[in-house]
């Protein structure tokens, strides 16, 4: 197992997206003990984080307020690439229709405003990671019970030939 997959086991890999450069320090200073984090000031640059990253980040954060893309177009941008990732939305306006919008649009997992709580976004990120390692379980639950599927539809397709030509065998007879 590789150092990035078994890292990732153990603790929330988490890439912050916000262009305030004062969020993403706090931020990191509050859960670097705690979570690896990544920190993009821009969209170009959480995107090349990812692309290099990609197997080891199970949250990303965003902020909806940005010059040139907000966090639900962002989210809405890398969610077919990335798609077992949990997003979350930070903003520090109440926007009902952002929020509607970030659930349908972009799959949103939660929506939490600033100024964020500490305790409050540990324990939304622990909930968050948790829903992150019970998908991807049961993705490799589901694609180890296929596998077991098709080859005991092999044998079972083995066994039926095999009684098939006994029973030529035994009507030659």
């Amino acid at each position: 197992m590789t150092e990035a997959i078994k890292d990732q086991e153990n603790k929330a890999v988490i890439l912050y997206l916000d262009d305030e450069q004062e969020n993403l320090n706090s931020f990191k200073a509050a859960f670097r003990r705690d979570f690896k984090i990544y920190t993009a000031i821009n969209a170009e640059e959480a995107e090349k984080i990812l692309d290099k990253e990609e197997r080891t980040i199970s949250i990303i954060l965003s902020d909806q307020r940005m010059p040139k893309v907000t966090g639900i177009e962002f989210f809405e941008k890398i969610k077919e690439k990335y798609p077992e990732m949990i997003r979350v939305l930070v903003t520090g306006y109440s926007d009902i229709n952002v929020v509607i919008d970030a659930i349908n649009k972009s799959q949103v997992y939660k929506y939490i405003q600033k100024p964020w709580d500490v305790d409050y976004m540990r324990k939304l990120i622990e909930q968050a990671f948790e829903v992150f390692t019970l998908r991807r379980e049961n993705k490799k639950l589901t694609e180890d019970l296929l596998t077991v599927n098709a080859q005991l539809e092999f044998m079972f397709r083995q066994k039926l030939l095999s009684l098939s030509s006994e029973d030529d065998s035994k009507s030659d007879e």
